[in-house]
């Protein structure tokens, strides 16, 4: 094998792994260029972790849902692909208006996955990847205690359902 060779092939390489980066990267914040941005309600939760640094554990209303939402034939698995379409309320929050396994070809929805650790028959478990708020430690205590009172959280959606964390407001 020549030198030349060698080179290029470390180049190939390099490009590959920087662009893989790259997709990985672009895919997480491609929410937050979108112009669509929905309002989720937010209820408490008391989080505890030494290694992932200062942040707020959130859970939404949209994250234990009935089952009577659910519009399909058959029981779902978990770690399943759903979508959660949403409906914007009179107080400018979003709420669910169903579960389904493919994309609406209308309206807002966000993308989830199941996550029915407790096997409810009448309840449905499901996570969308928002679910922690990375801040300075004071600022991540502070919101921690508002969120006890009430708060929400501005997400933006990508047009696949997508969702990023934009910023968690306080009532």
């Amino acid at each position: 094998m020549t030198l030349r060779a060698t080179i290029t092939g470390l180049v190939l390489v390099s490009v590959l792994q920087i662009g893989i980066l790259a997709f990985e990267y672009l895919g997480a914040v491609y929410p937050l260029w979108s112009d669509v941005s929905v309002r989720l309600k937010t209820v408490p939760v008391d989080p505890r972790s030494l290694f992932r640094g200062n942040y707020a554990q959130l859970r939404y209303e949209i994250s234990r849902l009935p089952m009577s939402l659910y519009q399909g034939s058959r029981s779902l698995r978990e770690n399943e692909r759903v979508y959660v379409t949403l409906e914007k309320g009179d107080d400018g929050i979003y709420s669910a208006r169903g579960i389904l396994l493919e994309p609406p070809l209308q309206g807002r929805f966000v993308r989830g996955r199941v996550k029915n650790q407790w096997r409810s028959k009448d309840e449905i478990r499901i996570t969308y990847g928002i679910e922690a708020f990375f801040a300075p430690k004071r600022e991540a205590l502070a919101l921690e205690r508002g969120l006890r009172s009430g708060a929400f959280a501005e997400v933006g959606l990508a047009s696949n359902g997508k969702a990023a964390l934009k910023s968690v407001h306080v009532e």
